[in-house]
């Protein structure tokens, strides 16, 4: 993407009014007549080079316009911690006047939950979803381990095992009771 000095004039000019023939002469091009200007600026927009440069820069502009995610946390912080306030208008008997006020309970509340959304594991109904997705994926790996085995099905270890934890509850269910009954 070469562009002269005065290409890039151009293009910035351009960019920060809209209008070409205004960028083609502060850009420093030589001028004969005002219509010539219009047209040799319009000519000048269809260089592939410069519409590049034009729209790399455009896009730039855009992007800094767009809060990023670690900006919208550092706000919510700020609204969580009372360092964001707002301002009012309140009316007076004889005036409005504008105070600055400090975040409500409910919108420290709801900075809250912004902010937990983004770091779920302290939610006790994302840690159970873990913990399920991890069950999950032992059974899986279980099944899987156990046909390149070729060993017993898995659902007859699955349904034994869980013989097991049935026997295990029942005798600690009668321990409970035979304690219950001595006492």
């Amino acid at each position: 993407m070469r562009l002269t000095t005065k290409q890039r004039l151009f293009a910035d000019e351009y960019i920060k009014s809209g209008n070409a023939t205004q960028a083609y002469i502060k850009a420093g091009y030589s001028v004969q007549t005002p219509g010539s200007a219009k047209a040799a600026s319009s000519r000048l927009l269809t260089n592939v080079n410069l519409k590049h440069y034009i729209d790399a820069k455009m896009t730039e502009i855009e992007s800094h316009k767009i809060a990023d995610a670690k900006e919208v946390l550092k706000f919510y912080t700020r609204v969580l911690r009372e360092e964001e306030t707002e301002e009012v208008a309140m009316a007076t008997a004889r005036d409005v006047i504008t105070i600055r006020k400090k975040p409500s309970m409910k919108d420290k509340l709801s900075a809250a939950r912004e902010i937990m959304k983004r770091y779920p594991l302290s939610n006790p109904v994302v840690q159970a979803q873990l913990r399920k997705l991890d069950a999950d994926t032992r059974i899986s790996e279980a099944r899987a381990k156990s046909y390149e085995d070729g060993g017993q099905d898995v659902t007859e270890a699955v349904g034994a095992f869980i013989d097991l934890l049935k026997e295990g509850v029942d005798q600690n269910h009668e321990n409970q009771s035979k304690q219950s009954s001595d006492s």
